[in-house]
């Protein structure tokens, strides 16, 4: 046996180890969270850290530069141990959990949106009231002439109060009905739960009580997660959070989080990874701050992929993955949070927005239900991207929706100075089309880029076309201080030189970082003009294109359209509408009403399958060049 030590923002993780064994594997099993994309096969090179001591079996990658690797970095999913090691995780690694950019309702500009999604959706004639509630009532005490059970006394002062026929008693409320209704001289107030003409006492609470009922809503993404605790009696936001999902060291995608699944005990571990690492502390960081336990939150109202959904219900994935693509379920009802550990109310019932297909899952019917293109009588488009991009296009008559396999391009994924929204990375560029002199923001507080995210890609690859920097199949024209050329002659564009940061390394786009984002954004391209050929339709018919997703928040739609990722049409059309799937199923949780839409919106949505649709290969190479190899399809673009 072998020590392993984990040096993480200044603290240290120590584990025992076999020789031979992979680091990579070893963090995993340490619950340090390593930044794997690509899974640990070697692809991303995101998986870095530095040995500070001791002896590894590290291979030099393409990742690793000479230089990196005499300073000891090296990649861990391709390390093994070979004895007592020291390595020192960067910060970046971690900083996708703990400090990643969430659309959820923090800023001005999200809660705006999300107040007017509230707003459209009572418009439409959805009332905002649910099955949740409370309500405070008055008994006489027992005699020895009066020796009613317990249970029928309240029953009788509930019907009395509510006009319920029939009233029933869950497990816990019963145990604490004896006790309560004594310290409380038989006044007590009562959280139920309407089921028609009957009501479920859920819990026997003192007279005195005025904690809220509450709620909880997640959106469970791939790469992140945000949730809401909300007031299910008056609907009221209580607190908001959001944190990266801890499955993402297992895999940026759902296809090797389906693999890692498939690996003995993998399933259990990537249930954990987002139920203990991600969902629990967020509840308890929102609970606390409002002052009320976990155990009196309610109702849990999630929003999700199919992937998403099936591993978090700790179900058998692999069909989702294989041919002909059949998941465990579409809708899903009657779960009880008790059976995931979830930690809230005994009897919290978990509501999943319903999935459409093996890759169009809940996040999207709750997204579209938000955009509210079902209420309208105009051709509308709703793209969420992400770590996936799915899309649905629609009006009030027909909806239909698709999945594309973008990969993990839009959240810094195969690009090599590619991260996820977190502190330090690029989120917009301009260049200068006379010096090609670069600027640009980042995010927090950073003084100087650690790496680009994907509205920075969108934004770094559309200037370099617009300046005649590359052409449009990706290619650098000719080189400049900032523009070098590789012994392959691959070219390389330098936004930040080392030198001047104080960096281990330039930050820097190259030719194959360019493509794999050229085809990420030819996938959703393409998977436009595929829905859209399919009705016999072209883009021109598009009044509205709703954009939603963590990217969303930041893109430079004049930008995307240049790059051929979205259809040229009046950027006046064009709207980011914050994170739909977190407004969706915010409303599934505190309206019935709305429940019932998006379950009705899921069971009449047409779902495409791109990979037997005929032309969508064809379409999808034609979408792979800056910005189309139909130029009459971008008449605004200069090319």
């Amino acid at each position: 046996m072998v020590s392993i030590t984990f040096m993480v923002n200044g603290s240290q993780v120590q584990i025992s180890a076999n020789v031979g064994d992979n680091l990579l594997a070893a963090a995993q099993r340490a619950n340090v969270a390593i930044d794997a994309p690509c899974s640990g096969n070697g692809a991303c090179g995101k998986c870095r850290v530095k040995l500070l001591s001791g002896e590894l079996d590290s291979p030099r990658t393409r990742h690793i530069s000479d230089e990196e690797y005499a300073q000891g970095w090296r990649l861990s999913c391709v390390s093994k141990v070979m004895g007592d090691v020291t390595v020192e995780v960067p910060d970046i690694a971690s900083a996708y959990r703990s400090r990643m950019k969430v659309a959820d309702i923090s800023s001005p500009k999200e809660l705006e949106i999300f107040n007017r999604t509230k707003a459209q959706i009572e418009a439409a004639g959805i009332e905002f009231g649910n099955d949740l509630s409370s309500l405070t009532v008055k008994m006489d005490p027992p005699t020895t002439d009066d020796t009613m059970p317990d249970n029928e006394r309240l029953t009788w002062a509930l019907q009395a109060a509510t006009g319920a026929e029939r009233v029933r008693f869950t497990y816990h409320a019963l145990r604490a009905l004896a006790r309560v209704l004594r310290e409380s001289d038989f006044e007590v107030r009562c959280v139920i739960e309407r089921e028609g003409d009957a009501i479920s006492v859920m819990d026997v609470l003192p007279a005195g009580d005025t904690a809220p009922v509450a709620g909880l809503v997640v959106d469970l993404g791939t790469t992140s997660v945000a949730a809401l605790l909300v007031d299910m009696e008056t609907g009221a936001v209580l607190s908001k959070a959001s944190t990266g999902n801890g499955q993402i060291r297992y895999g940026a995608d759902v296809i090797n989080r389906i693999i890692e699944s498939g690996r003995e005990g993998g399933g259990e571990r990537l249930q954990r990874a987002v139920i203990e690492e991600s969902i629990r502390p967020l509840v308890q960081q929102m609970c606390a701050s409002v002052g009320i336990p976990t155990r009196r939150v309610y109702r849990m109202a999630l929003a999700g992929n199919t992937t998403m959904n099936h591993l978090l219900l700790g179900l058998y994935s692999e069909p989702v993955r294989m041919e002909p693509y059949i998941p465990s379920f579409f809708h899903c009802d009657d779960i009880r949070t008790s059976s995931l550990h979830m930690h809230l109310h005994p009897d919290a019932r978990l509501i999943l927005a319903p999935n459409i297909g093996s890759y169009v899952g809940g996040d999207i019917t709750a997204g579209c239900f938000a955009s509210m293109l079902w209420n309208k009588e105009e051709l509308s488009l709703f793209i969420d991207l992400g770590t996936n991009g799915e899309l649905v296009f629609g009006n009030n008559e027909f909806l239909m929706s698709c999945a594309c396999s973008a990969g993990p391009a839009f959240e810094g994924g195969d690009i090599s100075c590619g991260m996820r929204a977190t502190d330090g990375a690029i989120d917009s560029m301009t260049i200068d089309p006379q010096t090609w002199e670069p600027s640009y923001t980042l995010i927090g507080d950073a003084a100087q880029p650690v790496g680009i995210c994907g509205s920075g890609i969108i934004d770094i690859i559309a200037e370099l076309f617009r300046c005649g920097i590359i052409n449009g199949k990706g290619k650098f024209n000719r080189e400049h201080k900032r523009v070098r050329f590789d012994e392959h002659g691959m070219g390389e564009y330098v936004i930040a030189f080392k030198e001047d940061t104080g960096a281990v390394r330039d930050v820097s786009i190259n030719e194959v970082d360019i493509d794999n984002f050229i085809r990420a954004k030819g996938a959703i391209f393409s998977a436009t003009m595929t829905m859209l050929s399919s009705m016999g339709m072209d883009p021109s018919v598009l009044e509205h294109v709703y954009v939603a997703g963590g990217i969303g928040s930041g893109i430079n739609m004049k930008n995307a359209v240049t790059i051929g990722m979205l259809p040229d049409i009046d950027l006046d059309h064009f709207s980011y509408i914050g994170n739909s799937s977190l407004s969706g199923a915010y409303a599934m949780l505190t309206s019935v009403q709305s429940r019932e839409k998006v379950d009705e919106l899921a069971r009449t949505m047409t779902y495409l399958e791109l990979s037997t649709e005929p032309g969508y290969m064809d379409s999808f190479v034609a979408a792979c060049f800056l910005p189309h190899t139909d130029a009459n399809l971008f008449p605004s673009v200069s090319i």
